[in-house]
């Protein structure tokens, strides 16, 4: 968990760059892109803390999803604070936490 977490960050803080020379670029990628890691760590928190209740997930999920933003934005390497991100991540989180809840409930 903390590695993931440890790389995210740094994927997340990283000088951005916009490539659109590959056949799988396409606009909204990024939303996608977001969705998809945010899920993969709302996933892996789950599994590190299955007895965390929603309400807490959601306030550390979203803390962790702006200060990303925050820090895109005020570094100045390139990358820019989206609110649709932080939906992304939201909705990212969610699904990783309920698919997460479902795998458990499908075990018992």
């Amino acid at each position: 968990m903390p590695i993931y977490w440890a790389f995210l960050t740094y994927m997340l803080l990283k000088p951005g760059q916009e490539n659109h020379e590959y056949w799988f670029m396409f606009n909204g990628i990024d939303k996608l892109l977001h969705l998809s890691i945010f899920a993969a760590l709302g996933f892996f928190f789950m599994a590190a803390f299955p007895k965390i209740r929603l309400y807490y997930f959601i306030q550390i999920m979203l803390l962790y999803a702006f200060l990303t933003e925050i820090l895109q934005e005020e570094m100045g390497l390139g990358r820019s604070m989206e609110t649709l991100d932080i939906v992304a991540d939201t909705i990212g989180c969610l699904i990783g936490y309920y698919a997460y809840k479902l795998i458990v409930k499908k075990k018992i």
